[in-house]
């Protein structure tokens, strides 16, 4: 099962691209893939192959082929004639060659007639290379050569010669000569590395090592393939067991790996090797085997009872023939995870127990034997792998304590979970262990909130609560109440506040659970924006904290309090109490108080103005996030409120790479969903109406009913107003513009980016439908100026919506330009235009135009320049004052390629965007920008797309 999707590799392509083009120029290259088998490297050059004859190049196919230690005499030379032959003629390819040099060629090829009388003698195959090399440069004056030859390391000893011949001898043809090997098959005696390393000396040789794909490249190969978005568990266990090796994310996904061994298409490949070493050595490789993928020189000896001498002698086969390794600190490591995987499925059934347990006991014996923190999850592993029920129970149990102590969530939950499955295995757990079988479900389920793993935790919490009497221990089902209220609201679902209100009345006393409850419970009024009661049960909350001394729960509070004042619009209060919190939290060492209060003080410095800071502290919260293993949680929340600062100030690109990559994360659903708005408001920027009704129907505005959270739903219907201001449908804008000013309850904020943005939006509306719908538009703006009256001001930010709202766009566009906002700017300076042009004021519309044109072709804004152009020809208005007289002859110096690239470039496209597009590396893009950028006399993309636009070249 082959992804039909090519997917990374673009440096590489690039590489071979820059050959090719040297090739072109007169000056012969070759370049030397090397990489695993399976590692990608026949796709990789047949994608560059297609490129190159789509480019005009003649390119030439051979390859060898295994037959025991030497391969078949002159396999990939007599391919290629082949090749030649039924694309020519057997007559014409002779007419290219002196004559009866064809003779030569009959020795690999019939249809030359009668090969010639020589034998292979040192004359008769210099003659036969001579012949070659002369066929190959009479084939480059008719066009460019590419040369393939793949699996060189199978190549016989003659085409070896030959190609060694070749690549010294093609000087100035147009030819590139592309030799693919497996690096991983190169013993110390192997017969190809000293023809590598001869072509390594030679001049226009470039060495290209295919690496391993990373994580998001095996998730975009799963994708192709399965032709959906892989689930983040099957991306996982692919990466991990295939090692981002091509062949084997393709077996094992075709095989579906999430609960099988080795698939059967790939043993004989991998266990080949291992089945010719001598019997002893795979008796300890098996050993081995059970040890991991890495184990340690004194661990082998001491599970295997072998002396060192011992232990060497029977490992130096493996080693030699390259399946395994000897890494640094005396281990040994198997190439590759699923040879490790074939050779353990080799174990017979008892061997397979007693070689687990005599791991696990050396390693309880001295802990030393494995890396520092190692210790308990091996000891664990084996014991369970050994199937000893009780000691399995123990190790697993020590073990979970020490991941959460390391932060590994994940791998806590693992070893609950194993906890919990023997638990009924062994008769008296609870002593064993010193905790019951609820405490055990507790734990995991706080592990799983903390991990992201919704779904698990919600079987914990109900698995706990099944178990216990709300009667006789209130504050522990309160608690648990709490927890399945958070993984409900992390799983998207609403009204998890009916748990919070029961939670409540089980804890009336002034205890730390009541804290607790109201924390979480406070927290979901603030972001319903009830923040008068939950702000209420937040100074509760806060008294308790401080008379029980518990500065956690303090910290927390504040957190909750600050939320309160940021969506009533004090953002400079919400501000400070952060930063008090995240103090707090850096001082008792908490990671979740101190990611939570740098996330809310992100959103506040970027509803503040102060965007670029955002980024910064944002950064600085994800890598703290990635250091403590809350990163799909807390970090991707904080890449969540990244992204909207550098939406904010007009870095799409930069947002877009910052949420592809958190999503690649798999977080929870709710900041999964946060992450599509984002993308949605770059989507409305860009124009791509596609891709932002997809986001709608998503984040689930197809029910237009209130969420549980005001910010949700006014970004939602946000977003659906841009959608209709991108068809055309003024209509439908004003009645979502309606459903954003209700007239009970407390969904509209005051907050800068979400209610004073909505409200410059409404605005926007209500102009663009003043034509069509006048009166509509005339009541919708009055029920929208009725309730700004009732809005806050806090920060610069939500005083320049406020000017665009009130149609004082100059004032606004001067506002944005000071915050450093270019999109805003731009569109407020052409609403400025726009009412200039109503009032007759030619001049200063043109002036006002001038200014946001280049801003909104650098930001790729399509519907914003489409509007900018629209408006300049209805007023008969010139987008420059005038063309230069250089300016003309410009349009001239530009090539085809490079006014293709410009056109993509005046959509906003990046570079690796343009490069998908017109199948050329993105460093190859990169000089046609800098071509252009050079010829038309400009210093941005963005000055660049406005010449192209000024002088007509994108007709």
């Amino acid at each position: 099962m082959v992804s039909p999707v090519f997917v990374g590799r673009e440096a590489e392509l690039g590489t071979l691209s820059e050959a090719f083009e040297q090739a072109r120029k007169q000056a012969a290259s070759a370049v030397l893939v090397g990489g695993e088998a399976g590692g990608g490297k026949t796709r990789l050059v047949s994608r560059f192959a297609e490129d190159a004859a789509a480019a005009g190049a003649h390119v030439l196919l051979g390859g060898c082929v295994e037959l025991s230690a030497e391969g078949l005499a002159y396999a990939p030379f007599t391919a290629l004639l082949r090749q030649l032959v039924k694309e020519m003629g057997a007559a014409e390819v002779a007419a290219l060659l002196p004559d009866g040099a064809a003779r030569d060629l009959a020795r690999l090829l019939p249809e030359f007639g009668e090969p010639s009388g020589d034998r292979e003698t040192e004359t008769g195959r210099a003659r036969l290379f001579e012949q070659f090399l002369t066929l190959i440069e009479r084939l480059a004056e008719r066009r460019a050569i590419v040369l393939i030859i793949e699996d060189i390391h199978w190549a016989d000893r003659s085409s070896r010669d030959l190609i060694a011949f070749l690549s010294r001898n093609l000087r100035t043809a147009p030819v590139l000569m592309i030799l693919t090997y497996r690096s991983d098959e190169l013993h110390r005696q192997h017969p190809l590395r000293p023809v590598l390393a001869e072509l390594g000396r030679v001049e226009g040789v470039v060495r290209l090592e295919v690496p391993r794909l990373i994580r998001g490249e095996v998730a975009d190969q799963i994708a192709g393939i399965i032709g959906q978005t892989p689930k983040y568990s099957l991306v996982e266990s692919v990466f991990h067991r295939s090692a981002g090796i091509p062949l084997f994310v393709e077996a094992l996904v075709e095989h579906d790996c999430d609960n099988c061994g080795v698939p059967e298409s790939l043993h004989d490949l991998i266990i080949g090797s291992v089945e010719r070493l001598p019997e002893e050595t795979q008796r300890v490789l098996r050993i081995a085997a059970a040890g991991g993928n890495r184990v340690g020189h004194r661990l082998l000896a001491a599970v295997t009872d072998l002396s060192d001498v011992d232990l060497e002698s029977a490992l130096r086969p493996a080693i030699a023939g390259n399946v395994i390794q000897v890494a640094d600190g005396r281990a040994y490591v198997f190439r590759h995870a699923l040879i490790r995987e074939a050779v353990h499925e080799e174990m017979l059934p008892g061997e397979h127990n007693r070689v687990h347990a005599r791991f696990a006991e050396e390693i309880d014996r001295d802990r030393t034997l494995v890396p520092p923190g190692r210790a308990a999850i091996e000891i664990a592993h084996h014991w369970y792998s050994a199937r000893d029920n009780l000691w399995a129970l123990i190790a697993a149990w020590e073990a979970a304590g020490k991941a959460a102590n390391a932060f590994a969530y994940t791998e806590q939950i693992q070893l609950l979970e194993r906890v919990l499955s023997l638990w009924d295995r062994v008769p008296d757990a609870a002593t064993r262990i010193g905790v019951d079988h609820t405490t055990v479900l507790e734990l995991a389920s706080e592990a799983a909130l903390i991990s992201g793993e919704t779904e698990r935790g919600l079987k914990f919490v109900k698995g706990a609560l099944a178990e216990l009497d709300e009667g006789a221990e209130p504050e522990r089902v309160a608690r648990l109440l709490v927890r399945r209220s958070q993984l409900n609201s992390d799983k998207g679902r609403r009204n998890s506040i009916e748990d919070l209100r029961y939670a409540e009345r089980l804890v009336p006393r002034p205890t730390e659970a009541r804290v607790h409850v109201l924390t979480r419970l406070s927290s979901v009024l603030m972001f319903s924006n009830e923040t008068v009661e939950g702000t209420a049960l937040t100074q509760e909350a806060l008294e308790i904290s401080r008379d029980l001394g518990d500065e956690c729960l303090e910290g927390e509070l504040l957190i909750n309090l600050a939320l309160g004042q940021s969506l009533a619009g004090d953002l400079e209060g919400a501000y400070r109490t952060n930063e008090q919190a995240m103090e707090i939290g850096r001082r008792l060492g908490s990671g979740r108080i101190t990611l939570r209060a740098l996330a809310n003080s992100v959103d506040a410095l970027n509803n503040l103005g102060r965007s670029e800071e955002a980024v910064q502290r944002a950064l600085e919260g994800e890598a703290i996030a990635r250091k403590i293993g809350r990163y799909r949680n807390s970090g991707a929340f904080l890449a969540n409120n990244r992204a909207e600062a550098l939406e904010s100030i007009g870095r799409w690109d930069e947002a877009v790479d910052a949420i592809d990559h958190a999503l690649a994360m798999d977080p929870i659903p709710r900041i999964r969903q946060h992450l599509r708005r984002v993308r949605g408001d770059i989507a409305a920027g860009r124009g791509e109406t596609d891709q932002l009704e997809r986001i709608l129907g998503e984040v689930g505005t197809t029910g237009r009913e209130p969420l549980s959270y005001a910010q949700e739903w006014m970004a939602n219907l946000r977003l659906l107003l841009e959608l209709h201001l991108l068809r055309g449908e003024h209509a439908e804008a004003l009645r979502t513009a309606e459903e954003l000013l209700p007239t009970s309850g407390n969904m509209h904020s005051s907050k800068a980016m979400l209610g004073w943005r909505a409200m410059a939006r409404i605005r926007a509306a209500c102009d663009a439908a003043e034509a069509s719908c006048p009166d509509l538009a005339a009541a919708v703006l009055a029920k929208a100026e009725a309730r700004a009256d009732h809005m806050t001001l806090d920060g610069p930010v939500s005083v320049a919506y406020r000017l665009a709202f009130t149609g004082d766009f100059d004032a606004a566009a001067a506002a944005w330009a000071t915050l450093g906002r270019p999109p805003q700017q731009a569109t407020t300076l052409t609403q400025a235009a726009a009412a200039a042009a109503r009032a007759g004021d030619r001049d200063g519309a043109a002036t006002r135009l001038r200014e946001a044109y280049p801003i909104a072709c650098s930001l790729g804004a399509r519907p914003l320049v489409t509007a900018i152009e629209s408006l300049a020809r209805r007023a008969g208005i010139s987008l420059v004052e005038g063309a230069s007289p250089a300016d003309a002859s410009r349009t001239t110096e530009l090539t085809p390629r490079e006014l293709e690239v410009l056109r993509l470039v005046a959509l906003g496209r990046s570079n690796r965007e343009i490069a998908g597009e017109l199948f050329i590396s993105a460093k190859t893009v990169s000089v046609h920008v800098s071509n252009i950028l050079a010829k038309l006399g400009t210093a941005t993309r963005g000055e660049a797309a406005a010449a192209a636009h000024r002088l007509s070249l994108l007709v």
